[in-house]
C-alpha cells in the first residue's frame, strides 16, 4: 500500500517552512529597527549625536548605512559588539557618544568610500590622511557648525 500522501511529514515540513519564514522576517524588520536614528537616539548618549545627524547631509541615512558594514555577515557580529559596547557605556552614565575605535573608523571610512566613490575619483589627496574624517570630521553631525562649538567633535 502506498503512504498517504499529505502525512505528517508534509505537515512539518510546511509547518517549519512557515516558521522559518516568520523568524528571518521578524529578524529582519528587526535589523531595519535597530538601524534607525529613532532606535539609536533612545540610548541617552546618542540623542545629541541624531540631533545633529537630523540636520545634516545625510538625514536621508540610517546610522548603520555609515556606522556598521553593509555586508550582512560583516554586519551582525559587529552591531552585536558595538551595540553592547554603547550599552555598557550607558549604564555606567556616560553623556556623550563613546569615540570610535579603529575597527568603527575603518568601517565608516569604507562607508565614505563606497557611496562617494565618483567623488573619490576626482580627489588628488586621497592618499595624504588615513581616514576621510581626517578632513571631514563630522561631516554627518553638524558640519556647518564650527568643530570648536561641536560637542560630539573628537579626535
Amino acid at each position: 500500500m502506498d503512504a498517504p500522501r499529505n502525512g505528517p511529514w508534509l505537515k512539518l515540513f510546511l509547518g517549519g517552512l512557515v516558521a522559518g519564514v516568520v523568524i528571518v522576517a521578524a529578524l529582519a524588520y528587526g535589523m531595519r529597527v535597530s538601524d534607525t536614528r529613532p532606535f539609536c537616539s533612545s540610548c541617552h548618549i546618542m540623542q545629541e549625536a541624531a540631533i545633529t545627524h537630523k540636520l545634516s547631509t545625510h538625514a536621508n541615512l540610517s546610522c548603520n548605512d555609515c556606522h556598521a558594514p553593509h555586508n550582512l555577515m560583516a554586519k551582525l557580529p559587529f552591531k552585536a559588539k558595538e551595540g553592547l559596547r554603547d550599552f555598557f557605556a550607558n549604564v555606567q552614565g556616560k553623556d556623550v557618544p563613546l569615540g570610535p575605535n579603529d575597527t568603527t573608523r575603518a568601517v565608516v571610512n569604507a562607508n565614505c568610500i563606497a557611496c562617494h566613490t565618483a567623488t573619490n575619483t576626482d580627489v588628488a589627496s586621497m592618499n595624504v590622511k588615513p581616514y576621510c574624517v581626517d578632513c571631514h570630521r563630522n561631516v554627518a553631525h553638524m558640519r556647518h557648525k564650527p568643530i570648536s562649538t561641536r560637542m560630539v567633535a573628537y579626535e
